[in-house]
């Protein structure tokens, strides 16, 4: 790893754990970070959760594992670039959706409606609830206990409300830069803007390989058809060879995104003066991209909103998705004796359920749900 930056993240500076621990001997506490997150089981179920893609519609597809990783790839290399904490930065890209549900979004906008009387679902802080404490691996703690600089960088997105309820549990935590509208380490600052980097490029790559984008939609595309153009231009016989053209493609996007965020970074870095991660709470967003960039990578979004998340196929998949999740939640609401013992005998019934149903992976959500209902919806 380079050297630091002054206004890096320091392992020897941390605002340390919820449970103090002995330091290890041979790696900082953000590697250990870092190591725990990998070898957690909600970790490893991200391999059978879906991105886009329902996990039985291809191998190939993108899972909520493998988009982990890539942000996890795309953050540590900007993370050098800029000397910031890349291991800081890798454990918080990899446990950044620890908390999704099965079926993706779809799965989580079911469950939020389901728990609607209930204090809602979000994956941010499911995620957040998995590594402080549905993890149960350790002898002396639930959860993960994480360095708060790795869980405030988990914790993305929060409103008001739930940052309210956080702080009452945790004085001055994770959350309180909600209610004091200060800002992440730059570390948390750049996973933010490498999922957004990833999403864009593998959904790319599997709209296509799906069959639901095609070459010819994708040269009218914002900001992509650029590449696409370029490609054509340097290697004009790869119009010959679709996947090739387009994964070159995708890579000269994704490096200009990566050398822009970089560069637009580190001037406002320089611009804003920071010497230090205190001042760079204080500074507001400083990861970001130039302002064309930004505004072609808006574009784009909206261009893969309207035509593949908004797709008949996808939609119909979202439908049975939803479908799955909300049955299942009413048949153990009705029935919590159906729920595994460790969630049957918890208190707060419903969000032992949502707690339950958001750590299925996709094939074991499809499972549950033809045992409870006799049906089978694919």
């Amino acid at each position: 790893m380079t050297a630091l930056a002054p206004y890096a993240s320091d392992p020897a500076r941390s605002k340390g754990r919820r449970h103090p621990e002995p330091e290890a001997p041979t790696r900082n506490d953000f590697q250990r970070d870092r190591d725990r997150i990998v070898h957690s089981t909600a970790f490893r179920r991200l391999v059978y959760k879906t991105q886009v893609f329902l996990n039985h519609e291809g191998d190939l597809f993108r899972t909520r594992l493998t988009h982990s990783l890539e942000v996890a790839q795309l953050g540590r290399s900007m993370a050098r670039s800029l000397q910031l904490h890349e291991d800081l930065v890798e454990a918080i890209a990899l446990a950044h959706d620890l908390g999704h549900t099965p079926f993706g979004h779809a799965g989580q906008d079911a469950l939020n409606a389901c728990m609607a009387q209930a204090g809602g679902f979000e994956h941010n802080l499911q995620s957040l609830r998995v590594v402080d404490g549905l993890e149960q691996r350790y002898p002396d703690f639930d959860g993960l206990n994480l360095c708060f600089e790795t869980r405030e960088g988990i914790l993305k997105h929060c409103s008001r409300a739930h940052a309210q309820r956080l702080c009452e549990l945790e004085p001055g935590g994770v959350a309180q830069r909600f209610l004091d509208h200060t800002s992440p380490s730059l570390e948390a600052q750049l996973c933010n803007l490498a999922d957004s980097i990833a999403y864009n490029a593998h959904d790319i790559d599997d709209g296509v390989r799906s069959g639901l984008l095609t070459l010819e939609q994708m040269q009218e595309a914002p900001l992509f058809s650029t590449y696409l153009s370029q490609v054509l231009q340097a290697h004009p016989k790869l119009h010959e060879q679709p996947r090739r053209w387009l994964y070159e493609a995708i890579r000269r996007m994704l490096s200009d995104q990566v050398y822009d965020v970089v560069g637009a970074t580190a001037e406002a870095i320089q611009a804003a003066g920071v010497t230090s991660p205190e001042q760079v709470r204080l500074a507001g967003a400083l990861v970001r991209f130039s302002p064309d960039m930004h505004r072609q990578s808006v574009a784009l979004k909206r261009f893969l909103f309207q035509n593949l998340y908004r797709h008949p196929q996808v939609a119909r998949m979202t439908d049975l998705a939803r479908q799955v999740v909300t049955q299942l939640f009413q048949t153990y609401q009705a029935d919590p004796q159906q729920l595994r013992s460790e969630f049957a005998t918890r208190p707060d019934t419903l969000r032992a359920i949502a707690d339950y149903i958001a750590g299925m992976t996709d094939r074991y959500a499809q499972r549950e749900h033809e045992r409870l209902t006799g049906q089978r919806l694919w």
